[in-house]
């Protein structure tokens, strides 16, 4: 066909020594046509156009015509005879104009939407691209594709392909892991041939991320329902279409514009989980499913199945995943109550799977209560670490500093280093807290559980309360009584069973929650301070050169009522514990100022 002159319309001619007897006007477009090759072929134009000659010039209004005049081109170009290109792009438009031509077999053999039709099936639906790509192009004639099945025959076509085994792939698809972490069989030193034979499960992921929302969802129906897809392969289709699609910054993912389609999308991607709650997607990834729902104001039915799957791998998370910006009105950084919420969650998933055989035989032992609860152990690990981060907050209140410690019971924390790390930074940047408050907040720290190295940072702490750095020199003085008599025994007979530390400081553990005053005077050392008198000072006097003025004075007065001293406690700080034991050892008749001297 010809352009006419490039008026406000835009005029096709075509070549013929007839003059044009019928003009078409779709939108922008005039086609100045025949009535013969038109009427031949299109049962609409039968009924708009009359057959006689009364008049000369026939025009016809098609502003409506499906597919514009492109399309209608194609089928005007078919009328006459004309060879028309049909592909991929161009197929669903041309069909839709063929429907409303009524081009059927009624009017004539072979007519166009006979050609089309065995074009789809014979060629479209037999190519993996071709088809996603006829199925991106429906989304603005989706009411005539619905209507002509071509939607769902795509779709038919695509989730049969998905599940085949990757080994019979003969078709080229995308996978070159733009949106997602590199895949193993694209690792350096691997080459072609390999990348070829080592077809991955997930091949087809990121050919249908290019479809709009909808209509992934549909796909995504279609391939979970054949049952042969792993769970885990539909979280990584899952997350590389969350990838594809949200945005990186919270501005444009809240965007007026777009937070409408963020909205939609996130709830899609929600109810496509896999059904499989234990496996297909990471805990990573579920925690910025909830982050952007959190922002995008989702329906609170789906946030509960983010936090109940959250809930369900929470020791597979990072502390950086967890920091999910609070929102109006919580004041402060990080939404902690819904960190509380999830810990909950797992909390009470945990212990409906807990033995309470098992539970009782690891209490018994670190080495298998770790194995036995390795997940809970992990969370408790996280936790600490996630308090840790909260603690920087000036806006955090103690009470929700307490109470996420609290949520996690005692199994979880083995070793108590991580949580005094949080409460000393919690301390260091909430120095308004009074004495009452910091010792509530020392008192979620056992100091039997800290190591070596947190011991001794700890009794060097100006900021604990004076009775929890009682405490630590206290028990580091039993852990170093412990292993001195254990070095003797050894010594005095090998062949005797040597004397275990870590029973001896469990043995002290368990008088945790007793005054510290009634804990020194039941502590039987006094022998054993005796017996190895010299050994003990050796360590004591090398131990407390390392610390301050004020923690070198409480060990002074612990080592003077070791040797027999008598030291009374006047501080208020350690008023709440009973009295100060006014003797242990009995019978050092060195002076208190002498040993002074000595360890200073």
């Amino acid at each position: 066909m010809l352009r006419g002159p490039e008026y406000a319309l835009i005029q096709l001619y075509v070549t013929s020594e007839l003059e044009s007897d019928v003009v078409v006007k779709v939108g922008e477009v005039q086609f100045y046509l025949h009535k013969f090759p038109l009427l031949s072929k299109s049962n609409r134009l039968q009924k708009l156009v009359p057959k006689s000659n009364e008049v000369k010039v026939v025009e016809v209004c098609m502003d409506d015509f499906p597919g514009g005049a492109n399309s209608f081109e194609v089928c005007a170009k078919f009328c006459y005879g004309m060879t028309v290109t049909l592909n991929a792009y161009n197929v669903v438009a041309a069909r839709c104009g063929a429907e409303y031509l009524e081009m059927t077999e009624d009017v004539d053999r072979s007519n166009l939407i006979y050609k089309i039709e065995v074009f789809l099936n014979s060629s479209i639906f037999r190519s993996w691209k071709d088809t996603i790509i006829v199925l991106q192009t429906t989304k603005p004639l989706l009411s005539w594709s619905e209507d002509l099945k071509i939607v769902g025959r795509c779709i038919d076509s695509i989730a049969p392909k998905t599940s085949v085994d990757p080994a019979n792939i003969s078709w080229s698809y995308t996978h070159n892991r733009k949106l997602v972490e590199p895949d193993k069989i694209t690792e350096e030193g691997t080459n072609y041939q390999d990348k070829m034979e080592n077809i991955p499960r997930d091949w087809w992921v990121e050919d249908i991320c290019e479809l709009d929302i909808d209509v992934y969802k549909r796909v995504m129906i279609a391939v979970k329902s054949k049952g042969r897809m792993d769970s885990a392969v539909i979280g990584e289709a899952l997350k590389t279409y969350a990838l594809r699609w949200l945005p990186d910054s919270v501005d444009a993912l809240i965007s007026d514009d777009h937070a409408l389609r963020n909205k939609s999308l996130i709830e899609t991607i929600i109810c496509l989980l896999p059904s499989d709650k234990g496996v297909g997607c990471s805990c990573s990834f579920l925690l910025k499913l909830l982050k952007v729902s959190t922002f995008v104001g989702a329906d609170e039915s789906l946030r509960e199945v983010l936090l109940n799957r959250i809930g369900l791998k929470l020791h597979e998370a990072r502390v950086s995943d967890l920091l999910i910006p609070a929102r109006f009105p919580q004041i402060t950084i990080y939404d902690v109550e819904l960190v509380q919420s999830i810990v909950n969650r797992f909390v009470i998933h945990e212990k409906s799977n807990w033995d309470l055989d098992v539970v009782r035989k690891n209490e018994k032992g670190t080495d298998n209560l770790i194995l036995g609860h390795g997940s809970l152990v992990g969370v408790g690990r996280l936790i600490d670490g996630y308090l840790a981060e909260i603690a920087h907050d000036p806006n955090l209140n103690l009470g929700s500093f307490i109470d996420l410690s609290q949520s996690l019971p005692e199994l979880a924390r083995p070793i108590h280093d991580g949580l005094y790390k949080a409460i000393d930074i919690y301390l260091k940047e909430h120095p308004s807290l009074t004495k009452a408050e910091r010792k509530r907040i020392c008192g979620l720290m056992d100091v039997k559980k800290l190591t070596m190295e947190a011991s001794m940072d700890a009794a060097q702490n100006e900021r604990l309360p004076l009775r929890v750095v009682v405490q630590v020199l206290f028990f580091e003085q039993v852990r170093s009584s412990a292993a001195s008599r254990s070095l003797n025994n050894h010594q005095s007979d090998g062949s005797q069973s040597t004397t275990n530390l870590d029973e001896e400081c469990h043995n002290t553990a368990e008088e945790n929650c007793k005054p510290l005053g009634k804990q020194l005077r039941q502590m039987k050392v006094s022998e054993e301070l005796q017996k190895n008198g010299r050994l003990g000072k050796k360590n004591s006097r090398s131990g407390a050169q390392l610390l301050p003025s004020r923690s070198r004075r409480i060990f002074d007065k612990l080592w003077s009522v070791g040797k027999g001293g008598h030291v009374e406690n006047k501080s208020s700080e350690t008023s709440g514990s009973s009295q100060s034991p006014t003797s242990i050892v009995p019978g050092d008749s060195k002076s208190v100022s002498h040993r002074r001297h000595s360890i200073s």
